[in-house]
């Protein structure tokens, strides 16, 4: 079985930003949003599963290397961070995102008779669902997995134990950024005392 690393993103606060707009302001702010998203996807080599409502899934290691599908997720989960950070993007609103990252073994096919979607099952859909639903706003919560897979190429806060529904206390790691590493500076020639 092959590892998935699956991504829950949901804008903060949506609704109640939406009711105070027309409806195809709705819709032309969110197909903008998500039209970026999607680029971004496709810059990282990840796959957009589906969006609902303002939520936005995304899955990588489906037909790429699964290592090099964890620090993409984690890559376009900053980035995304950084879309919404633009407001001439968002039309002046502030909008924020919580998100969701998980590892593991999925089942992904179609179901159904008609309006064939693809859509992806198993625990760790729902374990990126939950640690999307339950975080804080602009926080990227990971599980234990993903942490371990990133290895020290990102950087991380300290680890927190998180209630989820279903799974009882969970390590979450929250995304910080990506770990700079100093290069060291060419050695220069001494200078002549005058």
């Amino acid at each position: 079985r092959r590892e998935i690393t699956v991504l829950f993103a949901d804008i903060v606060d949506y609704t109640r930003i939406a009711s105070g707009m027309a409806p195809v302001a709705v819709f032309e702010m969110l197909n903008r949003i998500f039209c970026r998203f999607d680029e971004l996807c496709e810059t990282h080599g990840l796959e957009r599963i589906k969006t609902i409502g303002d939520g936005y899934m995304v899955a990588g290691g489906l037909h790429a290397h699964p290592r090099q599908a964890h620090a993409a997720m984690a890559t376009l989960a900053l980035d995304m961070q950084a879309a919404l950070r633009d407001h001439s993007f968002t039309d002046g609103l502030a909008l924020q995102l919580r998100i969701g990252i998980a590892t593991g073994p999925v089942v992904a096919g179609v179901v159904g008779r008609g309006r064939f979607i693809y859509d992806l099952w198993g625990d760790t859909v729902n374990l990126a669902h939950r640690l999307c639903t339950e975080g804080e706003p602009d926080v990227i919560q990971c599980d234990s997995r993903t942490f371990a897979r990133l290895g020290g190429a990102f950087v991380f806060a300290k680890p927190i134990l998180l209630l989820l529904k279903g799974k009882g206390y969970v390590p979450v790691y929250r995304l910080r950024g990506p770990r700079i590493l100093a290069t060291p500076q060419p050695a220069r020639p001494p200078t002549r005392a005058s």
